[in-house]
């Protein structure tokens, strides 16, 4: 029998799914639980074993990971007569990796001490790709010896991983994430066009803009998708405005002023609400199209 603490995982997403799989690769026992059935049995043929429900995952777990979309599904899985914290024993570990406001992430953490249970706050960035490849950029909130405790955990998922800060730090520093991803996301967009506009051989430039000053890691995941129009999520267009939303408000919660943000945040919202809710984030690249009334996307 292994010494690794046994893990619960639950929400078993686009993100969650292959992050589960990286500890059983490492070694952990995990059980997980999510609401797709084709989920529990992707996880059951990596090694893990599926749970009927968060009770039945969390009951014996030392450490609770939770992966899902937003606040409020933080909340329901974490509270409530069936939810991690009525269930998960005296002294687990609860390491929310989810982004969702900071303010949720400090609100879980003094309801869960109530129940003796820790909580580190832990959003990731690197997107499907780097969850698949164990190279996500881990930002991580809560007591230092938690964090210790989580390390060797955090290093089975991700490669940069940094104790930002007491409890909510982690979703702050990851709010500034999605706002740096977005706006760049948006600009390197808009450079697509101008460069297709003006006759250019999109691929070579792509290739010599990522080797300059201009070159970033959004255009090196994302050159292929602009250059084929392939907008199959990674991270889904919905999920990047629910971001937008959460660095707006603590932004402005703090005197902080985003100008650009607000406005790239606005073209995010344009996107979802013209039917492109469910793409990857890069398909801001059709929101440019369509004000350019160029290509596909116009």
């Amino acid at each position: 029998m292994s010494n690794l603490p046994k893990i619960a995982w639950i929400g078993l997403g686009i993100m969650g799914s292959p992050m589960a799989e990286n500890l059983i690769k490492a070694g952990y026992e995990v059980t997980g639980y999510t609401l797709e059935a084709d989920k529990l049995d992707r996880l059951a043929a990596a090694g893990g074993t599926a749970a009927a429900s968060i009770a039945d995952a969390v009951r014996a777990a030392d450490v609770v990971i939770t992966m899902v979309p937003a606040s409020p599904q933080v909340e329901a899985i974490a509270y409530g007569p069936d939810g991690i914290l009525e269930n998960a024993r005296h002294g687990a570990l609860l390491i929310d990796m989810s982004s969702i406001t900071p303010q949720t992430s400090i609100d879980l953490a003094a309801n869960a001490a109530a129940k003796g249970i820790r909580v580190l706050d832990a959003p990731v960035s690197g997107g499907e790709a780097g969850a698949v490849e164990a190279v996500l950029s881990i930002m991580v909130g809560g007591e230092q010896s938690d964090f210790d405790t989580a390390k060797p955990l955090f290093e089975a998922l991700g490669r940069t991983i940094v104790r930002c800060g007491p409890h909510g730090s982690g979703q702050t520093v990851k709010a500034a994430n999605q706002l740096i991803v977005a706006v760049n996301i948006q600009a390197c967009a808009e450079a697509v066009v101008f460069l297709e506009k003006s006759g250019v051989d999109l691929g070579a430039a792509l290739d010599v803009l990522g080797g300059g000053l201009a070159g970033s890691t959004v255009l090196a995941r994302k050159k292929e998708n602009f250059l084929s129009r392939d907008f199959a999520p990674g991270f889904r267009i919905d999920l990047h405005h629910k971001d937008m939303g959460i660095v707006t408000d603590a932004a402005r919660n703090v005197g902080a002023a985003l100008p650009v943000g607000a406005v790239v945040a606005n073209l995010v919202a344009s996107l979802r609400a013209q039917g492109d809710g469910g793409l990857d984030h890069s398909a801001l690249l059709r929101g440019v199209e369509r004000l350019s009334g160029h290509g596909a996307g116009a």
